[in-house]
């Protein structure tokens, strides 16, 4: 696959190459998390919970990482969140991410408690608050690869 990228050097003057290899902002999809991609390509956001102390926890791995116990399940999230801090992004140089520019880079805790680092969609840089309300949303990358972000919660009618 062959993209373009943009380069600057220190005095800010930009150069375009192309560039052909993999793209750096896909995930690998192990056996493990298999399960947490395939839920999001359905609509549905998951995370771990833990049999032995009750704690949810993302990301998604074999082991609780508050009690290690291996006695995890998958459970479906809520899909509400709330703002705890965000950046916008003017410049990256990481292939696809130059052609996606500017973007809301954010971390948010989820209702069931874990923080969870995404992209705040559909709202504009300036209406953000931190402690603001959020909804999950997917967004589809590839075929096999889409993402958890989060846009404003619709107050209810």
């Amino acid at each position: 696959m062959e993209r373009e990228l943009r380069l600057s050097d220190s005095d800010g003057n930009l150069t375009s190459v192309s560039v052909t290899g993999p793209r750096f902002d896909l995930p690998t999809i192990e056996p493990e998390s298999e399960p947490y991609w395939t839920a999001l390509r359905e609509g549905r956001l998951l995370l771990k919970l833990c049999a032995s102390c009750s704690q949810y926890h993302s990301y998604p791995r074999p082991f609780c990482p508050f009690c290690w116990s291996e006695d995890v399940s998958w459970v479906e999230a809520s899909g509400g969140a709330v703002l705890y801090t965000h950046s916008v992004v003017f410049r990256n140089d990481l292939p696809p991410f130059g052609e996606q520019v500017p973007y809301i880079a954010a971390m948010v805790d989820l209702d069931e408690g874990p923080r969870m680092m995404t992209r705040v969609v559909d709202c504009e840089p300036d209406q953000l608050k931190i402690g603001m309300r959020l909804s999950f949303r997917t967004e589809a990358v590839t075929d096999e690869v889409t993402m958890a972000v989060f846009a404003p919660e619709q107050p209810s009618a």
